[in-house]
């Protein structure tokens, strides 16, 4: 079955939350846990989380992909920011834990000028702060664009943050179609050379989930602006072949195209139908 979702808003809570994924048709969703620009997390209802864990489980929901606020840079080059972002992740991980086996997905961030071989050694000492604090929930690197600073923008820079880690029962990796589009890997006609390319330098068995998104720039743009299902250069036929492989088909797969619900329901709507008839 197709692990298909949108991101979604959880401030009229998780149920909310769940409640609208399934009338959109989907069966797994992202959400910030906290605002994306920051600030603190809400309290939270029990009652909201039981309702949500039995919305999920009676419409077989796959795992959820929580993202870190964008406002967190674990690579960053003044300290208290770099403090200010563990010790958040720390509390948004234990908040996860109400929600156990899903993923938290982060941007492994800007090195700032620092060089990228500071910026990854950085993001790698952060994540061994972090990972033993992940409880059920396993933390995922997202690939990047390669937009100013940022690290991330090659498999093999992910690999090599991840190299450094000496347990990775904890950790993965969350693919962008879009990131990796702007960041000249070409999914339109080579897919399966960029899924070698990430088998032989990161590994397939890291792979855990797939942002689903076209891209407004052309290959290689490093530019990372998100566009609506068939309207980038990406386009929907590469796109199915991503969600059809055979190498990535049993992966979540969440849309963060720039919609609203009724927008996310036509493309997860127009996933499914061209799944069923393949």
């Amino acid at each position: 079955m197709l692990t298909l979702g949108c991101h979604l808003s959880i401030s009229k809570g998780y149920a909310a939350a769940a409640q609208d994924a399934v009338d959109i048709g989907a069966n797994t969703f992202a959400f910030f846990l906290r605002n994306p620009r920051g600030g603190a997390l809400k309290a939270l209802s029990d009652k909201d989380i039981e309702t949500c864990r039995a919305i999920l489980s009676a419409h077989h929901f796959g795992p959820l992909v929580a993202h870190a606020p964008y406002v967190f840079n674990p690579c960053a080059a003044k300290p208290d920011l770099r403090v200010y972002a563990r010790d958040a992740m720390i509390e948004d991980l234990e908040r996860l834990n109400s929600l156990p086996g899903n993923y938290y997905n982060f941007h492994p961030g800007s090195h700032v000028s620092q060089g990228a071989d500071k910026g990854i050694s950085l993001t790698a000492e952060f994540l061994g702060e972090v990972l033993p604090h992940a409880g059920s929930s396993r933390v995922l690197i997202e690939t990047m664009a390669g937009k100013g600073s940022e690290i991330g923008r090659t498999f093999a820079e992910v690999a090599e943050i991840m190299s450094r880690q000496s347990d990775l029962s904890h950790l993965g990796v969350c693919l962008d179609t879009c990131h990796i589009w702007d960041g000249g890997y070409d999914i339109v006609q080579d897919l399966d050379g960029v899924i070698d390319t990430f088998d032989r330098e990161i590994g397939l068995q890291h792979l855990y989930a797939i942002h689903l998104n076209d891209s407004l720039n052309a290959l290689a743009a490093h530019k990372d602006r998100h566009a609506k299902i068939d309207e980038g250069h990406i386009g929907f036929e590469a796109l199915l072949r991503v969600v059809t492989h055979p190498k990535l088909s049993h992966l979540p797969f969440i849309l963060e195209t720039p919609n609203e619900l009724p927008g996310y329901a036509k493309e997860i709507a127009m996933f499914r139908k061209a799944v069923t008839a393949t």
